[in-house]
């Protein structure tokens, strides 16, 4: 595949719910190893399409193609197989388990012993644990959490908990990584480590990744391309300099002057 070409297209997409209209005919291209963000105005739609992406919507109308395959239909666990992976707006953590542990389960698609071998812990098995807790250190102490390795994430400070989270994904070790906004509530300092993580795995593993982010200087930073939506419908889309000074943004995040 060239530098040009679509690694993930999404087309003429439509998402209703009875009469609420979430997305209304949005499309968009997004090329291979590329950091796409999606803004908008609360409500805009970007988790909803975020959301049909994932496969935990299925659009009402419209086509979802993935490295030249059409997987419009694909339920979430096969859009996953598929090799995305995602975080969440609200942290969706297991709070009672460890750090370590948490990880571990975005291993779970890449485990292949059957339920008898990994219920008696039999030689199979042992090893594939050892390689996939081997692979899992790797991300701990790439995103510098080695001190809380062992901690159950329920009590850990909410900037480490978001932290957890992309470390979970990463274990997935995906081709197509969704971040529902990574950096909300977090503190400036909290903010620069996880753009700085987001820059590294992108660079370090040439992750596709696609952005929802309120925060409107890390998504200048950050991104190759930006599309905005308003009211469900895509407003405009181009690199950040040329978002950034479309009148139509403006008005849509300021309102006419």
């Amino acid at each position: 595949m060239n530098d040009t070409a679509s690694y993930l297209s999404i087309k003429d997409i439509h998402l209703h719910f009875g009469g609420i209209r979430a997305i209304q005919g949005v499309g968009f291209d997004v090329r291979k190893s590329e950091v796409f963000s999606i803004i908008g105005p609360n409500g805009a739609g970007k988790t909803s399409m975020i959301n049909v992406i994932s496969g935990f919507y299925r659009p009402t109308q419209g086509q979802i193609q993935f490295d030249g395959v059409d997987r419009t239909h694909y339920r979430p666990e096969q859009v996953a197989r598929l090799g995305f992976a995602r975080t969440f707006q609200n942290i969706a953590l297991f709070r009672g388990m460890s750090t370590l542990d948490n990880i571990m389960t975005g291993r779970l698609l890449k485990m292949k012993q059957n339920f008898l071998s990994n219920a008696f812990y039999l030689g199979r098995s042992q090893r594939e644990e050892m390689e996939h807790r081997e692979y899992v250190e790797h991300i701990i102490d790439f995103l510098e959490i080695q001190a809380i390795r062992k901690i159950p994430v329920g009590r850990l400070p909410y900037g480490l908990q978001k932290r957890v989270e992309l470390a979970r994904a990463i274990a997935m070790e995906p081709k197509v990584l969704l971040l529902d906004e990574p950096m909300a509530g977090m503190n400036l300092e909290e903010k620069e480590d996880m753009a700085r993580f987001i820059l590294d795995v992108n660079d370090e593993w040439g992750t596709t990744m696609l952005l929802i982010e309120h925060d409107m200087s890390v998504v200048m930073d950050l991104s190759d391309k930006v599309m905005v939506m308003d009211y469900g419908e895509k407003i405009a889309q181009g690199t950040p300099d040329e978002v950034r000074v479309d009148p139509v943004v403006i008005r849509a995040y300021l309102g006419d002057t």
